[in-house]
């Protein structure tokens, strides 16, 4: 539990920290809402599920990924304008960082359910289920990013965060199915090693 302590400590660190005079407030609280949502879900279903360590610990990189990108909005995190000079770049890039971060993590919390709930018995189509499912939760939420844009317009459009490349949409689903994909290569035997210890 101290472990868990600490990601919750630095949650909240995290969390304060990227609402302290953002570059655009409606902007950040878009762009950090999924984390408070994540977070309450997670609270409230502890005691009836707990998940591994480790993909907690992911799920805390991505809502720090998600802080950042609020605070800042993406199209203005400082790290990656000083890359996007460096590299001669059209665009800063920071918002394919979480859109990665939106495959890879999914992936993970799905992948530990569908194992431990005993979800899909046959695994031939294990990871190809896992990817699918990650592709429609990045295709939902462009359907969100959009459907603000056009209620709030230009208040949306930081949120949107198209920077003028017309292929944005497009490449943010391909970012976050590469994002899935890369994760259940690099980081299943990690898992699998702590979900062994745990007692069904």
């Amino acid at each position: 539990m101290k472990y868990i302590y600490f990601l919750i400590t630095v949650f909240f660190i995290s969390f304060i920290a990227s609402i302290i005079n953002p570059k655009e407030a409606f902007t950040c609280f878009l762009e950090i809402i999924p984390a408070i949502i994540g977070f309450l879900i997670l609270a409230f279903t502890f005691q009836k599920f707990r998940f591994t360590n480790f993909t907690y610990t992911l799920i805390l990189v991505h809502c720090i990924i998600l802080f950042i990108g609020g605070h800042y909005t993406y199209a203005e995190v400082p790290l990656f304008d000083y890359i996007k000079e460096v590299f001669h770049q059209s665009r800063n890039n920071y918002d394919k960082v979480g859109h990665f971060a939106q495959g890879l993590v999914p992936a993970m919390i799905i992948r530990e359910l569908f194992i431990r709930k005993n979800v899909i018995s046959n695994k031939s189509f294990f990871n190809f289920i896992i990817v699918s499912i990650c592709v429609a939760i990045s295709a939902a939420y462009e359907f969100i990013e959009w459907f603000v844009s056009l209620a709030t317009g230009d208040g949306g459009d930081a949120f949107l965060g198209t920077q003028g490349y017309v292929w944005d949409t497009q490449s943010d689903m391909l970012f976050a199915t590469i994002g899935a994909i890369v994760g259940l290569i690099a980081f299943s035997k990690i898992q699998d090693k702590q979900i062994q210890k745990i007692s069904f």
